[in-house]
């Protein structure tokens, strides 16, 4: 056990799996963000650490269950030529179902104010419960793709399993200052929702065999961010100047 903690190279993979386990769930964190500031504030904490900590159980229950996993990866009906796994369901769904909830979310921020405002327009918020199963949902489907990017990386299980509890405890951390600032800044939630469009067409396309480079995913969404940084700063400094206007 010692021989392996002072092994540069088990150091190493675990420093680069975190990193990925990180990046990989950046987006899990902008969707149960944006589903828990649903629900009412004192709610809130509890709904995105119940659905990191669900990721978290789930990445790693898929971690020791690495028979089923790769069963999942092996063809289960075959439509002609095309076969489908139990992985390509997965991802297909869950794309789906991340660009409808999305589409959701894009549809009701676009609403004029009037309609916004109306009584009939005022929907209940979603019960904790309900939050929670969608959070879920969405859970298994970015595991799914996280785990078997893990065991692409590494067959040392300790190490995966280190990673990916420390990703998730990385995200618990941050998602309280990150779910703040979005709400804060609408701009800012509907980019997070465009890349969560732009996630479930790569999921939908991905269950379709269709390989999508991650890394042109990533450059994309990190210069939208960029731009939408400029555009924060910008529009802070019309704000103040406005407030303190210049005397002749």
């Amino acid at each position: 056990m010692l021989n392996a903690l002072a092994s540069p190279e088990i150091w190493a993979a675990l420093l680069t799996l975190t990193a990925l386990e990180i990046v990989l769930g950046i987006d899990n964190v902008i969707f149960l963000s944006i589903i828990a500031s649903k629900l009412p504030a004192e709610q809130q904490a509890r709904a995105r650490t119940l659905g990191l900590a669900g990721a978290l159980l789930t990445r790693v229950a898929l971690l020791f269950s690495l028979s089923w996993l790769a069963s999942l990866v092996r063809p289960m009906l075959s439509i002609g030529s095309f076969e489908v796994s139990g992985r390509d369901m997965v991802l297909f769904f869950g794309g789906l179902f991340l660009l409808y909830k999305a589409g959701k979310e894009i549809g009701e921020m676009l609403g004029d104010a009037h309609a916004a405002g109306s009584p009939e327009s005022r929907r209940a918020p979603p019960s904790f419960v309900a939050a929670i199963v969608q959070i879920m949902i969405l859970d298994i489907v970015f595991s799914l793709d996280s785990v078997i990017t893990a065991v692409g990386m590494t067959n040392n299980l300790p190490v995966m399993v280190a990673a990916i509890t420390i990703a998730i405890i990385t995200m618990m951390f941050f998602a309280g200052p990150l779910a703040a600032f979005v709400d804060r800044h609408p701009t800012v939630k509907m980019l997070a929702l465009a890349f969560l469009i732009l996630v479930g067409l790569v999921l939908v396309v991905e269950g379709l065999h269709h390989h999508v480079s991650k890394g042109y995913v990533y450059v994309a969404m990190g210069f939208s961010v960029a731009v939408e940084l400029l555009n924060l700063r910008l529009r802070h400094k019309l704000g103040a100047s406005a407030q303190h206007p210049e005397r002749p």
